[in-house]
Parts: structure tokens; sequence; C-alpha cells
């Protein structure tokens, strides 16, 4: 643990002389990079440099109170602070997430339930657009297909932070890809009785555009049309929407949020770039399963993760057996101590090792 933490320590001093050069923020997406690695470093670096510093005022104390008892309750205090901060720099330590300080792509998909589903999916659209607005994030809406009711029957969404991080987007909402279940009388329910309907949600990093991923252009099908709004209104008179399909894969993406069609078309090349390389990971992943026994998102996109229980205002996240009966707030971006939970769960499990 010494030698890896002294290479962190160099590496970070490192980077802050880089950082410190003019001519490195010339290129903005290396400087975005290095910015990146600067602030995951910056927790390590500071719990390293307090460590050290309590260890200095405990030897400091242990001296004094061999001569006055009055600082024998000083040395107790640092005896009690180091351990902590020890553990703390010990999970520090661990292996992150590569993607934790990435933005997020995110789809929600009506399923089970027709239109009492594509309301659903509105409901968790609305709630991650209220949790990014609690966290200072930017929500960008790239495609959707609204249902009668005013619903979704789709939504693709970027997540972005405002600036460089160690815990980015992804490292709050990468566990949220899974079926979410909701319970309660539908709208279109004429007899009062609880239906049991469900959504879909993918959860990707958004990849850098020099992630290395190779999209043949032979592989894409390239469909343009005219972008809708509610209802599905044409907003535009000219075919600016974009559809790619990747054909290998069946990877299908889309943007019409864009005023003009390159744009769009770059903009559904970005999300399919992000698509490929989360595929590729989970692919890599699945090959060596060891690697996942500690990570809590799993690859099957079909797991029940979540259900929303209405008449007992209930959440629960089935993966951890978390629940509270505070749904409304839930629903209203109020997702903290879910996704603590989750954290929580997947730290522990890193710290056993498991």
């Amino acid at each position: 643990m010494s030698q890896s933490l002294d290479s962190l320590l160099a590496e970070y001093d490192e980077l802050e002389k880089k950082l410190a050069d003019p001519a490195v923020h010339a290129d903005q997406a290396g400087a975005r990079k290095l910015g990146k690695r600067y602030a995951q470093l910056g927790p390590i670096v500071k719990t390293a440099r307090e460590i050290e510093q309590a260890k200095s005022d405990l030897e400091a104390a242990k001296e004094l109170a061999a001569e006055d008892k009055g600082f024998q309750e000083e040395v107790e205090q640092l005896e009690e602070q180091l351990p902590k901060l020890e553990e703390k720099l010990t999970e520090l330590l661990l292996p992150r997430d590569p993607h934790d300080g990435d933005d997020v792509l995110l789809e929600i998909k009506s399923g089970e339930g027709g239109e009492e589903s594509a309301l659903f999916a509105g409901d968790l659209l609305r709630m991650y657009t209220r949790y990014a607005e609690r966290h200072g994030w930017k929500v960008e809406m790239l495609d959707g297909t609204d249902s009668d009711l005013g619903g979704f029957k789709d939504v693709t969404v970027s997540i972005k932070t405002k600036s460089a991080t160690p815990d980015g987007v992804w490292s709050r909402l990468k566990w949220e890809g899974g079926v979410h279940r909701v319970q309660r009388v539908p709208v279109t329910e004429s007899q009062g009785r609880i239906h049991t309907s469900a959504a879909g949600v993918l959860v990707f990093p958004e990849t850098e555009e020099t992630a290395e991923v190779e999209i043949d252009e032979k592989d894409l099908r390239i469909d343009v049309y005219r972008s809708s709004g509610k209802g599905g209104q044409s907003v535009n008179t000219t075919d600016s929407a974009v559809r790619i399909t990747h054909l290998p894969t069946g990877i299908v993406t889309s943007c019409q949020n864009e005023r003009s069609q390159l744009q769009n078309k770059a903009r559904a090349m970005q999300v399919l770039q992000s698509r490929l390389v989360a595929l590729a990971e989970e692919q890599k992943a699945q090959e060596q399963s060891d690697a996942r026994r500690t990570q809590i998102r799993t690859v099957d996109r079909s797991e029940r993760v979540r259900t929303y229980n209405f008449p007992e205002s209930r959440i629960s996240d089935h993966r951890v057996g978390y629940k509270a009966h505070n749904l409304d707030q839930v629903l209203d971006g109020d997702l903290d101590a879910v996704v603590d939970a989750l954290a929580a769960a997947d730290r522990a499990e890193r710290l056993a090792g498991g």
C-alpha cells in the first residue's frame, strides 16, 4: 500500500505542475482528462496528509503528556482519530470504477402496462431530472417518443456535471439500470384496481470522443425524419432528426434535439459510441466474472431492481433490501438515500474483497 500511495502522491504533484502550465489548456480535451484525474487523486492526497499530520501531532502530544498530564486528553483524541483516517485512506485506495467521473446517457423505455407504463416512464424522467437539479447537473433531452396521455414510450437524455469531479454523474446513477416496477391505480382504471406495470432504465457512461471504438460506416443504417413535439406534432419542416442503426449489434440511437441534421447525426454517433464502449466492457466483464463479483449493477438489463408502491407510499430496492415510505419525495428527486444504500453495499463488498 505504501508503494502504491507514494506513486499516487508523485502523480498528483506531477499533475499539479502540468495543470499550472497554460500551454496544457490549449488542448481542452486533454486538460479536462488531466483535471479529472487530479480531482480523483485529491481526496487520497488530502487524507494521506491528514494522517501524517495526526501522527506528528500524536508524537508531540505524547512527549508533552509525559511532563504535563493535561495533554493526555489530546493524546487520546488523536489515538482515536488516526485509525479512522487510516480506514478512510484504505477505502480511497481501493480500485475504483474508471467511469466514476463520467457524465451519463440515460434511456427510459416503457414496458409492460401500455399507457400506464408510458406515464410511469415520464415519472421516472421527472425523478432523474429533479435529482440532477439537486446536484447542479445539466439535463439535455436527445430524443423521445410521446404517448397519447403525456408519458413517454421511450426517451433518451444526457446528464452532465458542470466541472471535473472524481464523483461524477456515473458514480451516483450507475446502479439505476434495470426494470423499475410500479404498483398503483392507473388513470385509465375505472374500478380502482391496483395494476403493476414496468419501465426499463438503461444507463451508460458518456465516453470521451477519443475513446477507442471502431465504427465502420458500412455497418450503419442512417434514417432521417422530421422532429416531433408533444402529441406527435411536427416541430420542424425539414428532415433534421436522425436515427442510426448499428447493424452488427442491432443498437439503435437517435437524436432530434439539435437544429440541423448534421448536429443530430453527430450527437447520435456519440451516443452510439458510448453504447458500443459499454457493450464491449460488459462483454469483457462477463468473460472475467471474478472481477464482477464486487459489483451490484448487473449486465442483465431485465433484472427487476426497484418497486414503487403507491398505495403504501413505499419504495423498495430489491438488490440491497432498502425500503422507505417516502415515495412522493423520492419521485420528486430525493433519491440520495437510495443511492447511498447501493453505494454502501458496493463499498462493503469491495472492502471485504468479495
